[in-house]
């Protein structure tokens, strides 16, 4: 049994997935780990590298591109969490794997972690002592740092409540960054070299307790990408777990390697803020502020939506006057 599971979820990234794989087994530390690379059916090769290179990774090729939690999630289920109500539930075995295989413990902790991240030696051996030494912390997350040396301003967050999320669509948290009641959407008045208490951690670096992941669940499948990293730390608070940001360890972060260039992508932060919104805080929100919300979020989707087309069109006349000069 190992002490820690690492689930690293793969859309297109194959040369940023070699190296997160390099790093990691580069790690230093009495623990041990196995490491599920879950592939969302890539086109660029990435799940025979992973087989080439790395044969030590087990590896789950998923038809379709299901989403960051639909992978994570089977990642999760390989190595056991959540697994024995789905079994009796469903009556299946699911990869292949035995019955008493599948309800057997799962791994102390949990590690969903991005493919376009890389580790320190010395950076799994110190999450996993701050967990130990934390038995209230049902999930911890590290210090991102973007390519260009600044912080990934993600990797530390309040809940988008109401209020938050409206400060943070008018402008405000940008105006005032160090302001306490502003400044909470990415905690940026919070010393970004302190350990703190928040209420969320980023998806692409979180380690969870494997006894928070049995009484909160595992990831909401609602969610396509974004949110669900908020949603499941929104649910393990929920259970009387603390979520820690320790920036002991910095990790760094490529940022948006798989999505940056995917329109839908884009498309899916607004439609997560709106789960998000409908599942939490829609039915104990003043009906004056929960119009202020869905208008806020209405009109940034169709804000996006517009600038999309308008870079299509512009593309497409590119491409006409390049063909026409021929």
């Amino acid at each position: 049994m190992f002490d820690l599971a690492i689930v690293i979820v793969n859309f297109n990234t194959r040369d940023y997935l070699r190296d997160c794989l390099t790093s990691i087994y580069k790690s230093r530390g009495d623990f041990t780990f196995g490491v599920c690379v879950v592939d969302n059916a890539s086109s660029d090769g990435s799940a025979n590298m992973v087989r080439a290179e790395f044969p030590q990774t087990q590896l789950i090729e998923s038809p379709v591109n299901g989403g960051f939690s639909y992978a994570n999630n089977l990642g999760l289920r390989a190595h056991g969490f959540g697994l024995a109500a789905e079994t009796t539930q469903k009556g299946v075995s699911l990869f292949g794997l035995s019955t008493a295989e599948e309800l057997s413990a799962p791994p102390r902790y949990a590690l969903l972690l991005n493919p376009d991240t890389e580790l320190p030696e010395d950076g799994l051996a110190l999450m996993l002592r701050f967990m130990d030494e934390h038995p209230e912390a049902g999930a911890v997350g590290p210090k991102l740092v973007l390519e260009d040396g600044s912080l990934d301003l993600a990797c530390r967050r309040s809940f988008p409540t109401p209020q938050v999320a409206l400060y943070r669509m008018v402008g405000l948290s940008k105006l005032f960054p160090r302001h306490r009641r502003f400044g909470r959407y990415n905690l940026t008045y919070l010393d970004p070299d302190q350990v703190a208490v928040v209420d969320s951690v980023v998806g692409a670096f979180m380690l969870v307790r494997r006894e928070a992941i049995q009484q909160a669940g595992v990831l909401d499948e609602e969610f396509f990408m974004y949110g669900e990293d908020l949603d499941w730390a929104y649910r393990i608070t929920q259970a009387g777990w603390k979520v820690y940001y320790n920036p002991v360890v910095s990790v760094l972060h490529v940022k948006r390697a798989a999505s940056r260039h995917s329109r839908k992508a884009e498309r899916e932060f607004y439609r997560a803020m709106r789960i998000f919104y409908w599942k939490h805080y829609a039915d104990s929100t003043p009906f004056w502020l929960h119009w202020l919300v869905l208008t806020g979020i209405s009109l940034r989707a169709g804000l996006l939506r517009v600038q999309q087309l308008l870079m299509a069109n512009g593309t497409h006349q590119d491409t006409c006057a390049e063909g026409s000069g021929e």
